[in-house]
């Protein structure tokens, strides 16, 4: 996954449960200075605060959510094994998901990939916004 101007390797885990494919991505940007008790540590080193990285680490979540289907092999059902293809509904909840719907559009589907998936988003906690100046993301 390219985070500025770096390629990132991530890891994913996965389960499947109840008929649904839940994947976890890991990479240690998200969690190499949360310790103990996370309380609002990830995402800045006291309440009210933002790590400096944040929109690099939440990119890097984002593009690492839409290569998982097309990955790995996914649904565990007799019917089916392996990567989803184009039919795929990702599931973003609040900012650090936000940039899912911008990148598949712009990236993605400006290529004739993912052309049939769609984005749920919520936003279940207004007091963390992810509020990142434009030149962050040049």
């Amino acid at each position: 996954v390219k985070v500025g101007d770096n390629i990132e390797v991530v890891r994913f885990f996965h389960c499947y449960k109840r008929g649904v494919d839940r994947i976890f991505v890991d990479h240690p940007m998200f969690l190499e200075r949360v310790w103990g008790k996370t309380a609002s540590k990830i995402y800045g080193p006291k309440a009210g605060q933002d790590y400096l990285d944040n929109e690099l680490r939440f990119s890097l979540f984002c593009q690492a959510a839409l290569e998982a289907p097309r990955v790995l092999n996914l649904n565990c059902s007799k019917s089916f094994s392996g990567p989803y293809g184009e039919d795929v509904l990702f599931i973003a909840n609040d900012w650090h998901t936000a940039l899912i719907p911008c990148y598949l559009k712009s990236i993605y589907q400006s290529k004739g990939i993912y052309m049939n998936a769609k984005v749920a988003f919520c936003i279940h906690n207004i007091s963390y916004q992810g509020r990142f100046s434009f030149s962050d993301f040049s």
